[in-house]
């Protein structure tokens, strides 16, 4: 997977040369005060000697030092700090998936625990933690088709579109033509050997502009292997509907095209699979992860923003600081 580096990088370094300053405010303070002490002569300084410095005097320093971080934070500053978000291009091993997911209105019967929209999103993710180095994308579709994340190795921020899918985000229907006909519109520029579209429905294909079988010769002829996937009980499932008394379930009959499924898997050199609970729809996905791998690029992307907030409350902090200490405990008085 791409490394992600975050470090603070400065916009123009050149600046830093104004640090030379500060060595030499030091060497002048010192010869300064070397140069301005007072002798006063005494015939016995062993009283003297037994004298403690004060707390004041062991700090007199302070404010001067206060000062000089000051002068090398606004120094800093002026070198523009800037937060860094690096993402590295390498080459790794895996290939192209696409997700072609069903969320028609049946997708909410509960065969499936909680539902089967629920489940199938749970155990997605689960398929797509266990290949870290595939990118994968997610097409979701009901009456039409919707691009809901592009092909990505950034699988945190594939899950998380993958939450944001929920039953009637498109007009309800089930488009398996459409559905499959956009994925092979994403996947088939891939440069990726082995290109895959998983698509899963628990329907037949009852709307949209594109047959399912002509889909299914197109992604034949890209090199695109379409694995379905027909998520339902065998007869009858429970479904819940909105009353005037609140939710109340009935059985509704399952109905998946079967044959229609096995058909694209067919013609394109994948497979049909039936998941009839969780469980089996587990060991379907496990199946799938027995795909070969080849080698594809992650891009790298760069990303800066100026860090100034952070320093300038620093600046501002030591600042008063100094002019606290200088009026108060190291007061001079004429």
């Amino acid at each position: 997977m791409p490394l992600l580096i975050l470090f603070i990088i400065l916009a123009r370094p050149w600046f830093l040369l104004l640090l030379v300053i500060v060595p030499l405010i030091i060497i002048w303070y010192i010869l300064k005060r070397n140069t301005s002490t007072t002798s006063i002569g005494y015939s016995d300084i062993s009283t003297i000697q037994k004298v403690r410095h004060s707390f004041r005097q062991r700090m007199m320093h302070v404010p001067f030092i206060l000062r000089m971080l000051l002068i090398s934070v606004l120094i800093f500053i002026i070198a523009q700090p800037q937060k860094s978000f690096d993402k590295n291009d390498y080459k790794v091993e895996g290939i192209d998936i696409l997700m072609a997911l069903d969320i028609s209105g049946s997708m909410l019967a509960e065969d499936f625990k909680p539902n089967r929209l629920e489940a199938s999103k749970e155990v997605a993710a689960q398929f797509i933690d266990g290949r870290p180095t595939d990118r994968v994308g997610l097409i979701i579709f009901s009456s039409e088709a919707f691009m809901q994340c592009p092909l990505t190795i950034d699988h945190k921020v594939l899950k998380s579109f993958f939450s944001e899918v929920k039953s009637g985000m498109i007009t309800d229907g089930t488009a398996i033509g459409d559905g499959l006909g956009l994925s092979i519109a994403h996947i088939k520029q891939s440069k990726a050997v082995s290109k895959v579209i998983i698509l899963l429905t628990d329907g037949i294909n009852n709307t949209g502009s594109l047959d399912p079988q002509t889909a299914a010769e197109i992604a034949k002829k890209f090199g695109i292997r379409v694995y379905t996937i027909g998520v339902g009980t065998m007869g009858k499932a429970p479904y819940p509907f909105q009353t005037s008394f609140g939710i109340q379930y009935q059985n509704i009959d399952v109905q998946i095209d079967e044959n229609l499924l096995k058909q694209v898997a067919e013609t394109t050199g994948g497979k049909y699979f039936r998941a009839t609970n969780k469980e089996k729809l587990e060991q379907i996905y496990n199946q799938i992860d027995k795909l070969e791998k080849s080698k594809i690029d992650v891009t790298k992307y760069n990303n800066r923003h100026d860090e100034y907030f952070i320093f300038t409350l620093v600046a501002i902090g030591l600042l008063l600081l100094e002019i606290l200490l200088r009026y108060t405990i190291f007061k001079k008085i004429p």
